[in-house]
C-alpha cells in the first residue's frame, strides 16, 4: 500500500454513524477500508510506505466548495491555502453568471472589467495571467497544466475545479450588454453556445439575475437555455432576481423556470436578507418542500454567516448598468444620471440592491483595486461619507468612477436564524461564495468548512458532525454526478480531509479574514498530500472535473 490512514474515525459523507477503522490508499484510490470491528487473527492491520496516526481525528471525504469565486485564483495562486487548508479538495467555479468562457476578444475585456472586484484580473492588470483561451474547454485545459515545468510537484493547480457556463457571458458575447429581448437567431445562437461548453466539461450553467448583462434575459430565454443544460444532465445554479423584499417571488420563479425546462435546480447561497426577511426562512424551506415532495430535483448551497459580499457597482439599478462597464462610468460621471441612480438606490430600492432602499450603515468597503484609495477599507460607505463630510452616495459615486468599479463590498443585513433554518434543510450543501480579493475580503473565503464544522456542528449543535460533513461532501458529489467521489469508499478518489473535531475551527475573523483554519493537519487529493502536519506541501494534484469525467 502506498499509504495507511490507521486508527481513524471515518465519517464517510453519507450522514450515517461514524466507526473507527484503518483506510489504505493506492494509486490515487481508496484501496481498503479495516474497521476496528474487522479485528482478529484472519485480518491483520494493513502495512503500507507511510502509515499516519490518525488516532483522534476524523477521516473525511474533501469537501466540496459549490459556489467559489477562484476562476483566476487558481491560475495565478500555486499555494492557494484559503481554501486547501480548509480541505476543500474541489470548488464549482463560473458562478452568478459572469466568468471567462466561452469569450471572444471584446467579450473578455469588458467581462474582464466588470468582475475584477469578483477575481482581480481587470483589463489592465498585470497579474500573471494569460487569458490565452477563449471556449470553455479551453479554459478546463489551461487549468490541467497551470503550473507545468515551474518546479511544483505536479503542473496542475492547488485543488480541482469543476465549472458552470455562465450565463451572462453567454449573453454579453452574443447579444451584447443591451437590455433587450434576444431575437430568435440569438437565443439559437446562446443555445450552441451552453451546448458547447457543456459538451466541453461544463457541468451545468450559472446566472447572475441581478447582475448585468445576465439579468435582462426574460424567462422565455432562461427556460430555453435550461433545456439544453437538462439535455446534457447539467443543472441549473441561479443567483435570482432577489434576495430582498422579492426574495421568495424569486425563488419561486426559478422552481417553476426549471419544472418547465425539466432541468435540475441548485440554488446558490439561498438566502433570505435584509429586514424585510427576517424570520422567514420557514417560508422559503416549504416552498422547496413543496416542490420536492411533488419530484422536482432541487439543492441549494449557504455560507454560514450573516453577512453577505459582493462588488458595489453590483448595488447599482440595472438600467444604469446597461451597454456594460464603460456605459455605467459614463452615467457616474454625469451629474442628472447619478442624482437619477442615487434617488433609486436610496429612496425607491433599486433592483441591484434587491429592491430594498440602501442602507449605507450596511456597506463596507472590503477592497479596492487602487491603493491610493486603501484608506476606504474596513469603513462603511456612512463612515467614510462622515469623515469626508460629505453624503454617502458622493463618496460611494467617487469610489466607483475613481476605481474604476472594482470596489467590493460586506453587505451586513443577513438573520442568524435564516442562517441555521435553511443548512439544516435536506437538500443543503456547502458552498464559501468566497471572494479572495481585497485587503479585508469576507472571512467566509478562508473559513467556510472548518466554521461548519466547529461552531455550527460541535459548538451549537445546529446539526450532527456526520450529518455536517454530508452536506460538504456526498451530498454536493451527488449534485455534481461524480460518482467516485464524495465519499470514503473503496475505489473512490483518495480526496480525503484528516481533521481533529474537538479542535477545528475557522482562523479568519472579520478582523483577520486571511487567517487560515486550525484542527485540519492533513487534506489529500488523489492520495497526495496537499497540507501534510498542517503545512501546505509543493503538491499540485488539481485538475478540471469534467461533466460525465
Amino acid at each position: 500500500m502506498d499509504l495507511v490512514l490507521r486508527d481513524a474515525r471515518v465519517i464517510d459523507g453519507t450522514g450515517g454513524a461514524s466507526y473507527r477503522a484503518d483506510v489504505t490508499v493506492e494509486a490515487g484510490r481508496v484501496s481498503g477500508i479495516r474497521r476496528e470491528s474487522d479485528g482478529g487473527p484472519r485480518t491483520p492491520r494493513p502495512t503500507g510506505a507511510r502509515v499516519v496516526d490518525a488516532a483522534g481525528l476524523a477521516l473525511a471525504p474533501g469537501f466540496i466548495d459549490m459556489h467559489a469565486h477562484s476562476d483566476l485564483a487558481l491560475l495565478r495562486d500555486p499555494d492557494h491555502s484559503a481554501k486547501a487548508a480548509q480541505g476543500v479538495t474541489l470548488e464549482v467555479i463560473g458562478q452568478d453568471g459572469l466568468s471567462y468562457a466561452p469569450v471572444d476578444d471584446a467579450t473578455l475585456a469588458q467581462v474582464r472589467q466588470a468582475i475584477a472586484g469578483w477575481n482581480g484580473g481587470g483589463p489592465d492588470a498585470d497579474d500573471g495571467v494569460d487569458f490565452d483561451w477563449r471556449t470553455v474547454g479551453e479554459y478546463l485545459d489551461r487549468l490541467d497544466h497551470a503550473f507545468e515545468g515551474r518546479g511544483f510537484d505536479g503542473g496542475g493547480i492547488a485543488v480541482n475545479a469543476a465549472y458552470l457556463v455562465p450565463q451572462g457571458t453567454v449573453r454579453a458575447g452574443v447579444v451584447g450588454w443591451d437590455d433587450r429581448p434576444a431575437t430568435e437567431a440569438e437565443r439559437a445562437a446562446m443555445e450552441r453556445l451552453v451546448a458547447e461548453s457543456l459538451e466541453q466539461g461544463a457541468v451545468g450553467m450559472s446566472s447572475g439575475l441581478t447582475y448585468t448583462p445576465g439579468m435582462y434575459a426574460d424567462d422565455a430565454e432562461l427556460t430555453a437555455l435550461c433545456r439544453v443544460v437538462a439535455r446534457y444532465g447539467g443543472y441549473y445554479c441561479p443567483h435570482h432576481r432577489s434576495y430582498g423584499a422579492g426574495a421568495l417571488r424569486a425563488y419561486e420563479e426559478m422552481v417553476a423556470l426549471t419544472g418547465r425546462a425539466g432541468c435540475a435546480l441548485h440554488l446558490a447561497h439561498a438566502t433570505m436578507n435584509f429586514g424585510v426577511n427576517k424570520g422567514k426562512a420557514p417560508e422559503l424551506l416549504a416552498l422547496l418542500d413543496r416542490a420536492l415532495d411533488a419530484g422536482a430535483d432541487i439543492t441549494l448551497d449557504t455560507y454560514p454567516y450573516t453577512p453577505g459580499c459582493t462588488t458595489l457597482v453590483a448595488m447599482l439599478p440595472s438600467w444604469a448598468s446597461e451597454g456594460g462597464p464603460g456605459a455605467i462610468l459614463e452615467r457616474l460621471r454625469d451629474d442628472a444620471s447619478a442624482e437619477r441612480i442615487r434617488y433609486v438606490l436610496e429612496e425607491v430600492g433599486a433592483d441591484g440592491c434587491h429592491g430594498v432602499p440602501i442602507e449605507w450603515d450596511t456597506i463596507e468597503i472590503s477592497g479596492v483595486t487602487d491603493p491610493a484609495l486603501a484608506g476606504h477599507v474596513g469603513r462603511t460607505v456612512a463612515e467614510s461619507a462622515a469623515s469626508a463630510g460629505e453624503a454617502p452616495w458622493t463618496t460611494a459615486r467617487r469610489l466607483l468612477i475613481e476605481d474604476r468599479l472594482g470596489p467590493t463590498i460586506l453587505q451586513h443585513v443577513g438573520h442568524e436564524e435564516n442562517v441555521r433554518a435553511i443548512m439544516r434543510h435536506r437538500v443543503h450543501t456547502g458552498g464559501s461564495d468566497g471572494i479572495l480579493q481585497g485587503a479585508k475580503p469576507h472571512p467566509r473565503a478562508y473559513g467556510t468548512f472548518p466554521h461548519y464544522l466547529g461552531r455550527y456542528a460541535r459548538d451549537l449543535g445546529v446539526l450532527p458532525l456526520e450529518e455536517c460533513v454530508a452536506h460538504l461532501t456526498g451530498r454536493p458529489a451527488a449534485r455534481l454526478g461524480l460518482r467516485d467521489r464524495g465519499l470514503v469508499r473503496v475505489g473512490h478518489r483518495a480526496d480525503l480531509v484528516l481533521f481533529d473535531p474537538d479542535t477545528v475551527a475557522a482562523g479568519s475573523t472579520f478582523e483577520a479574514p486571511r487567517t487560515l483554519p486550525v484542527g485540519i493537519p492533513y487534506v489529500l487529493i488523489d492520495g497526495r498530500f496537499v497540507i501534510e502536519d498542517g503545512r501546505r506541501t509543493d503538491v499540485l494534484a488539481g485538475r478540471s472535473v469534467r461533466r460525465g469525467g
